[in-house]
């Protein structure tokens, strides 16, 4: 029994179909009286940006289509979606899928020269090309959106690729359309069943970190870029920690930040499948680290300014997907089913030494608890969620603004609302 319940709760760490959207956000005190630029609601369909290392497949009807196996490179294209019916609440069907790049096979070939190894110019060629051929099919979405901000989603385990188009498409349409939005997608969903299947994603995950690392890095460079905003779900948050580590390493020994360097405004983390202390680790892995340099030398006392850059945990203690994978890897507590009075205490007093300080203002935990018998794709259906991920990605309204349907527990930590019930 217990087997065949944990086989139950892996497949809800797969995320639903987008079926339930939020209702108008302009109803919402979370949302009234904030000066943003004009929102734009679309039943129509739309179109997005996707970056994947999916291996393409050709599907039934001999259109091009991504798989649950690796592929060696990394391509981009895009891809349509739409609503099943005329309707801002209808479930999203995802149509034609227009593949445009594609990078080199890693690894990148090399070559022995008298001055040492360097990468074949023909490798550095294709590479240029397509980073370039990426930034302008950014720019050009850029061009015609009403926020010259980049939204970017990284789905969870057993997710295939139309299934992270659709979770995609459903947050760009909470998110009113007013951004351009991106799905990098991972070669997740394979056929290994619930058990096994999970653990070759969870290995598949590890393997599209550089490649999104790569990514991430081309599209913050792209012309009209002002903010990036990075989204991810349940195993997807693991390759976002990974990414953002590395990407905060390269920042400070160049003396810059994630913010300043990467345009990073925001990282969110939806039921994050990833041990606490892992977390930890990869998200702060420079602070915790005087001796690295911070130019062409180290300075152990140094912070580059952090400037708007900001980490929100979206949690659930009632996350039965999270129990899971406890059980699975021994976690003492998943960062998804984080509560303010589960925390040890040690991980307490850590995170007090940050009070006060610029980075204390760097990380919000929202506590939520709802979310269905599963409870793990509550920021696709719960519409205080959706409406609490409006507010901070476009209204930009802090955690402890009355705009924000957040009840303070102790700092950094919050419990989210019902909007249904503010709203009577």
């Amino acid at each position: 029994m217990s087997g065949l319940l944990l086989l139950v709760f892996l497949a809800g760490c797969a995320t639903q179909r987008a079926e339930v959207a939020t209702p108008p956000v302009t109803a919402s005190p979370a949302l009234q009286n904030t000066p943003t630029v004009r929102s734009r609601q679309s039943s129509g369909a739309f179109d997005l940006l996707y970056v994947t290392d999916r291996a393409p497949v050709t599907a039934s009807d001999s259109t091009l289509s991504y798989g649950a196996e690796r592929a060696m490179f990394l391509s981009f294209g895009s891809v349509s979606v739409t609503p099943t019916r005329n309707s801002p609440t209808s479930e999203l069907r995802v149509g034609v899928i227009s593949g445009t790049g594609q990078f080199p096979a890693t690894p990148y070939g090399v070559v022995a020269t008298a001055n040492g190894l360097h990468r074949t110019p023909r490798a550095v060629a294709a590479h240029d090309q397509a980073a370039a051929s990426l930034q302008a099919d950014v720019a050009r979405r850029l061009a015609t959106a009403d926020r010259k901000e980049v939204v970017v989603f990284i789905h969870g385990y057993g997710n295939s690729f139309d299934d992270a188009a659709r979770a995609t498409g459903e947050i760009c349409r909470s998110l009113q359309n007013q951004f351009a939005c991106i799905v990098l997608t991972w070669p997740a969903g394979g056929s290994g069943g619930f058990f096994f299947g999970y653990n070759i994603d969870r290995e598949s995950s590890e393997f599209a970190v550089a490649d999104f690392k790569k990514a991430i890095r081309i599209i913050a460079e792209a012309k009209g870029v002002e903010r990036l905003h990075l989204l991810a779900h349940s195993r997807g948050t693991d390759v976002l920690a990974s990414v953002v580590q590395q990407l905060a390493i390269e920042a400070y020994v160049s003396r810059s930040s994630l913010w300043q360097r990467y345009k990073i405004a925001n990282a969110v983390f939806f039921a994050p499948d990833i041990d606490l202390d892992v977390a930890s680790s990869k998200l702060f892995a420079w602070v915790s680290d005087p001796d690295l340099a911070f130019g062409s030398k180290s300075s152990p006392s140094r912070f580059p300014p952090q400037g708007a850059m900001h980490l929100t945990v979206y949690s659930s203690p009632s996350d039965k997907a999270l129990r899971a994978s406890t059980l699975l890897f021994g976690s003492a507590l998943r960062l998804g089913q984080l509560a303010v009075g589960r925390l040890p205490k040690d991980r307490s007093q850590a995170a007090s030494k940050w009070a006060g300080s610029q980075m204390g203002r760097l990380v919000d935990f929202v506590e939520f608890s709802g979310g269905g018998f599963i409870g793990h794709s509550y920021f696709l259906s719960d519409p205080a969620v959706k409406a609490d991920l409006v507010a901070l990605i476009r209204d930009r309204v802090k955690a402890g603004d009355p705009r924000r349907q957040l009840v303070e527990i102790k700092r950094p930590f919050w419990r989210i609302s019902d909007v249904r019930q503010a709203l009577r």
